[in-house]
């Protein structure tokens, strides 16, 4: 007999923040926070409007985002994970530096991100995950 695979999220998991720095020949920075909240079914993701990152030059910004959205997807689709992914991820905030913030390191942030949220999905009740930083 085989159970059925849970559904992720089935409550909003808010405010998971996630600093990836690495200081490195090769820098990596990445600061953000999402909100995962339940949806009818699949991977959705957004920005919200409110959202302004002081970063130069703002033209890689929606790259950064990107990357970010596809290391979510990406970590909530590993089969270990053993769920069904029904989600919208609200990107809240976002840092990014100019020596260190690059595609890779948001997806990495984005990685981590998810992890955060899944290792919440059995809490004994739904809140907040603990922030990192700010």
């Amino acid at each position: 007999m085989t159970s059925a695979m849970l559904r992720f999220p089935s409550y909003p998991i808010r405010g998971v923040c996630v600093l990836h720095q690495k200081q490195n020949c090769a820098p990596h920075f990445a600061e953000i926070e999402v909100d995962f909240e339940p949806a009818a079914e699949g991977f959705a993701f957004e920005v919200a409007q409110e959202l302004t990152v002081e970063y130069e030059p703002a033209e890689s910004l929606p790259r950064f985002f990107a990357a970010a959205s596809a290391g979510i997807e990406e970590q909530l689709n590993l089969p270990e994970h053993g769920v069904v992914i029904a989600t919208r991820v609200v990107l809240r905030r976002a840092r990014a530096d100019a020596f260190g913030s690059h595609e890779l390191a948001f997806k990495v942030a984005g990685y981590l991100a998810a992890r955060k949220a899944l290792a919440c999905r059995f809490p004994a009740t739904p809140s907040s995950v603990p922030r990192d930083g700010w």
